[in-house]
């Protein structure tokens, strides 16, 4: 793994932040959010950034603070489920670590997400018509981007953590 960083890629609910925390912990890693990081630098929710800066000033600063993770060493990034967007957060993310792709159904992603305030992309006339837009608009491109898809659906997350800590360990020692 290239200076031991993994990036976690995926649609908003697949499990991207709470797995993250969990890997971490075991393999002794950096934890850190997009998400969260834009919000504390800005001092307001992504969601106000949405509201005063649309969606291409939030994917401008979310590209600048991916930018600036990419570079830190043994990190594990959850990133927003949309930075995939830009061809070069998705060069800087296979550049500098290994990615992972977290999978999950639109059915599942629908029932994580849909009772959250807090995603401005699902505000929409039709929430449910509108996570599987973004599914079948995405999901090729989080499958191009990722070193391994993870299937985050069904697995509980702490099996899917030590699941997944026993894959890494072993590509390591490829």
């Amino acid at each position: 793994m290239h200076r031991g960083n993994l990036f976690l890629v995926g649609m908003p609910g697949s499990g991207k932040s709470t797995l993250g925390r969990l890997l971490a912990k075991r393999l002794d890693k950096s934890f850190y959010d997009t998400d969260v990081e834009i919000e504390r630098r800005l001092g307001v929710t992504i969601p106000v950034i949405f509201e005063l800066e649309g969606e291409t000033g939030f994917r401008d600063r979310e590209a600048a603070v991916l930018g600036d993770f990419v570079e830190f060493t043994n990190v594990i990034l959850a990133t927003g489920g949309g930075a995939i967007l830009r061809p070069a957060n998705r060069d800087k993310l296979k550049q500098n670590g290994t990615v992972l792709y977290l999978h999950a159904t639109p059915e599942t992603l629908w029932e994580r997400t849909r009772r959250s305030k807090h995603r401005p992309l699902l505000r929409a006339a039709d929430p449910r018509a509108r996570v599987n837009e973004l599914y079948e608009f995405r999901d090729p491109i989080y499958r191009e981007v990722a070193d391994f898809v993870v299937e985050s659906d069904r697995a509980h997350v702490v099996q899917l953590a030590q699941r997944l800590e026993q894959q890494l360990r072993a590509a390591a020692r490829a």
